[in-house]
């Protein structure tokens, strides 16, 4: 594969691609459709089926995958005039994402699927089977912007829409991937794009953007988790070790939480308890003090880098949660593994999760965090 010319965003300046919209009956997919094939390109929009018994009709907000989003993106797809299909990815999709996501609660971590859904499904199985079937780009509705290098290449770059920026969840794109990816929306702000819609007569332009995770329709994760994986009861102990109370599953549970744990009795200093640690291999949840969730540093695993750029070692921000703020930190490649320290603590930071690094607006990788060196938890605070 070869990078093509050709700008992301606006009209296009080189020749014209062939290009496969990713339309998930949302607004945002419908817009970045539109925009490629007004940029003269030959677009065919594709909505992914990604569950195996699909609903008819979308629970508030909720989820992405019925099939009253399908009926949305073909609407759309006639609006625009491209051609539509519906390809059916669900095994590939609970193989890869939802087997992973309930893997790793089992393990202790916690996934973020959207990041899994862009690494393994969109920008993996669909681009592979799209270049395959001879198109030249896969287009979506990410708010994220692809800046063409001078000398050849690509940057990965946030979205002009900072409440918007999806570069995060994008962060595990490679340079091939990002050679043959559009995102047409990553300098518009999301309610010009709601105002482009209903000028373009798509009747997607009020839909309700989807939360939360997709394959969860009803919100209740713990609910999900448990129908997988089962009860299992377990103790909640303090940070000294004592048992202060009960779980039916340390699955439920993730760093930095404080609602719901169900103690028995408050703290000496009255102060509220946060889970500080889950561990699969005894069942226990460990709770204490909120200076017990500060992170210092942390090490990551598997890390993939956007563009031509590996990190060695050197000054960065990090963002290291979806929607978190970005942090100043030092990071260094060792033995395959990305070791960053932060220059001042953040808390509830859980393995499993990514940490992405920035070189200004640019993306310069991702890698999911395995381990974590967190503030001591001394006895006067606990």
């Amino acid at each position: 594969m070869t990078d093509f010319p050709g700008a992301p965003t606006g009209p296009s300046t080189g020749p014209r691609l062939r290009v496969l919209a990713a339309m998930s009956g949302g607004v945002d997919s419908a817009v970045a459709a539109a925009r490629a094939a007004e940029a003269g390109h030959d677009v065919t929009g594709v909505h992914l089926a990604l569950s195996s018994n699909p609903q008819s009709f979308r629970t508030g907000a909720r989820g992405c995958c019925t099939l009253e989003d399908a009926r949305d993106a073909r609407r759309a797809a006639d609006v625009i005039g491209i051609p539509f299909y519906v390809w059916d990815l669900a095994e590939r999709f609970r193989e890869d994402v939802i087997d992973d996501f309930v893997a790793e609660y089992a393990a202790g971590r916690t996934p973020n699927p959207c990041l899994r859904c862009n690494e393994k499904i969109k920008f993996a199985a669909l681009l592979d089977k799209a270049i395959a079937l001879g198109f030249d780009a896969v287009c979506t509705g990410h708010y994220a912007r692809i800046i063409d290098l001078p000398g050849g290449g690509r940057e990965l770059h946030r979205a002009v829409d900072p409440a918007k920026d999806q570069s995060y969840v994008l962060g595990v794109l490679d340079a091939e991937q990002l050679a043959h990816s559009l995102f047409p929306l990553g300098d518009t702000e999301k309610e010009e794009i709601r105002l482009e819609a209903e000028r373009r007569g798509l009747a997607v332009a009020k839909k309700p953007d989807s939360h939360d995770i997709c394959f969860i329709a009803d919100g209740d994760t713990q609910g999900f988790l448990a129908k997988h994986l089962g009860t299992a009861t377990g103790d909640i102990v303090d940070a000294d070790g004592s048992k202060i109370g009960e779980h039916d599953g340390a699955y439920g549970f993730t760093i930095g939480q404080r609602k719901g744990l169900r103690i028995g009795r408050p703290a000496a200093d009255g102060k509220p308890r946060y889970v500080l640690d889950i561990s699969p291999v005894n069942n226990t949840v460990t709770v204490g003090p909120v200076e017990g969730l500060d992170v210092l540093a942390l090490t990551a695993i598997r890390p993939r880098w956007c563009g031509a750029e590996t990190v060695t070692s050197g000054s960065y921000t990090a963002q290291l949660r979806a929607h978190g703020e970005e942090v100043p930190v030092t990071a260094e490649l060792v033995d395959g593994e990305l070791r960053v320290r932060l220059d001042r603590p953040v808390q509830g930071i859980a393995p499993g999760q990514a940490v992405v690094l920035y070189d200004g607006t640019r993306v310069v990788g991702s890698a999911t965090i395995a381990t974590t060196e967190r503030r001591p938890v001394t006895a006067d605070i606990a």
